[in-house]
């Protein structure tokens, strides 16, 4: 499958698309590849860009006032990445970082094309919407998982949310996402290989 049929795939989800609205998101998007360890996006930066992932995995995260790196979202396949709280709509400086963790390629939308995308094609802005709204179901939970559950209850959901990142990301990546230090990981780690 090529990176615009993975997208109208992904897309038609949500939403059915006739071929020809379909012609049009794919004439708005632009391809990119970018290398492992690129920093897309600064802190202080105004993002400019909403980005759907092809192939590979990347990190938000911002530093807090101990300095020290927190992890708020992986973004694998088929996942959006940007930072539309606070850059896109409020165009306002970024308060986090957007990292490539390995090599990746993208098909991106900027806040322009997205607007003539919903100009040309309107009923892409319910899918969007749709979009929105998963997203901040996934972020209201993740906050009341970090309240309420414990360390191993997190892993085992992180686990069943992204099986496959124990072996594209480093541990201390992992633990900075479900808020713990990376020695009390391993130990989490090897009481559940004990039960296995």
């Amino acid at each position: 499958m090529d990176a615009y049929q993975q997208i109208n795939h992904s897309i038609s989800r949500y939403v059915h698309f006739s071929e020809q609205e379909l012609e049009i998101l794919n004439s708005l998007l632009e391809y990119k590849e970018v290398p492992k360890k690129t920093i897309m996006l600064h802190e202080g930066e105004i993002c400019n860009f909403e980005a759907f992932v092809v192939e590979g995995c990347l990190r938000k995260y911002y530093i807090d006032d101990k300095g020290a790196e927190v992890i708020l979202q992986f973004a694998t396949e088929d996942a959006w990445v940007s930072d539309i709280s606070f850059s896109i709509y409020e165009n306002s400086p970024s308060r986090i970082f957007i990292e490539t963790l390995e090599d990746c390629k993208f098909l991106i939308f900027s806040p322009e094309s997205k607007e003539e995308l919903f100009k040309r094609a309107p009923r892409f802005e319910r899918a969007f919407r749709i979009l929105l709204y998963r997203h901040l179901t996934v972020t209201q939970n993740r906050l009341f998982d970090t309240i309420v559950k414990s360390a191993t209850e997190k892993y085992l959901e992180f686990l069943e949310h992204y099986p496959t990142l124990p072996q594209r990301v480093a541990q201390h990546y992992i633990a900075s996402y479900l808020g713990i230090s990376p020695e009390f990981l391993s130990k989490v780690r090897k009481k559940l290989a004990k039960k296995q």
